[in-house]
């Protein structure tokens, strides 16, 4: 695998781990709930300007802004899944749990994301895959280790529940992953803000100063929407549990943006967690998976160039810029080369 083709999942991680203190500098004034839906909100509106800006440029050929009949209940479920039932399963588990334990048990999406892919969705992985994961998910764990602080309880339990909902979230946003990655992500921000905006507020929270919720909702358009973008696009790329695993990193960057505003000496299981994230980046880098595998005719809509997978005619004038969009259907073709489980390469493999 190329550092190229995992650039997505780990910008997403860059900005979603960078947003983590930066959200911690707004909690002191604001609602845990309340500041979830800002953000959340922030994510939405953000992209929907980002969404009617681009849309006013002068475009040849253009997906159409809307997503397909048949995913709407995959994505339905992701938004009730990861920007419902999640955000709130946390917010409750954090009332009765320790943050050090919230901190441990958080790590636990990431391994959750990758069963589910693995077991429930059938996506492929070798050894060298699984011990990546294996590797991030230590580092993890290491990354927020307190001794002696852990302990499982009502809410610890709550929060697993909160990461099996996210993993769940993952899993079902990989079906819609083909359609156009920020108007997935605009949705999901949209919907799933306005959700827990009115929750908080329903439960007598108040709206934050103008200038606190100015930034909350900058916060949420940079380390949520813009990072849930690029998520997205990884899990069209990558797979699931590939851009999980990249994914989980984001608490190393969110640890150095920790340090550069609050300066500190890292700690021995900094450094400890650090190599173990990287030799798991590294053990996925090497992956080549590559066997004879049969296409089967399929027709989306996605930015392309016109290479193995994509020799088709246009019903249009085309400049031979590359790459476009528009929607296009894949005939039937069996060949081998090295692929990962992205959105042309969804296929069984024999035991």
């Amino acid at each position: 695998m190329s550092l190229g083709s995992a650039t997505p999942a780990l910008a997403a991680a860059l900005l979603f781990g960078a947003s983590t203190p930066l959200a911690k500098l707004l909690l002191g004034g604001t609602p845990p709930l309340l500041l979830a839906g800002l953000l959340y909100l922030g994510s939405g509106i953000g992209l929907g300007a980002v969404l009617a800006l681009r849309r006013l440029r002068p475009v040849r050929v253009a997906a159409p802004m809307r997503i397909p009949r048949a995913d709407l209940p995959w994505l339905l479920g992701a938004i009730v899944f990861g920007g419902m039932l999640g955000p709130a399963l946390l917010m409750w588990g954090l009332t009765r749990t320790d943050a050090a334990t919230a901190s441990l048990l958080l790590n636990v999406e990431g391994m959750l994301t990758a069963l589910l892919a693995w077991w429930v969705f059938k996506e492929n992985a070798d050894r060298r895959i699984v011990l990546g994961m294996l590797a991030i998910v230590a580092g993890g764990v290491l990354l927020s280790w307190e001794p002696g602080a852990s302990s499982l309880s009502t809410g610890a339990l709550l929060i697993v529940a909160a990461c099996l909902c996210w993993a769940i979230d993952n899993n079902l946003t990989r079906k819609v992953s083909a359609n156009d990655a920020m108007l997935v992500a605009c949705l999901k921000g949209l919907l799933a803000g306005a959700c827990n905006t009115g929750l908080a507020l329903a439960a007598g929270a108040a709206l934050p100063a103008s200038g606190a919720a100015a930034a909350a909702l900058g916060v949420g358009f940079l380390g949520y929407g813009l990072s849930l973008t690029l998520f997205v696009v990884g899990l069209r790329t990558l797979g699931t549990a590939r851009t999980g695993a990249y994914f989980s990193v984001a608490p190393l960057f969110g640890v150095l943006v920790s340090l550069l505003l609050w300066p500190q000496r890292p700690t021995l299981l900094f450094w400890s967690a650090a190599v173990l994230m990287a030799v798991g980046v590294w053990l996925h880098l090497r992956e080549r998976h590559e066997h004879e595998h049969t296409h089967e005719p399929l027709e989306h809509a996605h930015a392309h160039r016109h290479d193995a997978h994509h020799r088709h005619a246009h019903d249009f004038d085309w400049d031979g810029v590359e790459p476009h969009v528009h929607v296009h259907r894949h005939l039937p073709l069996m060949h081998r080369h090295p692929h990962y489980p992205d959105i042309h390469h969804r296929h069984g493999h024999a035991r």
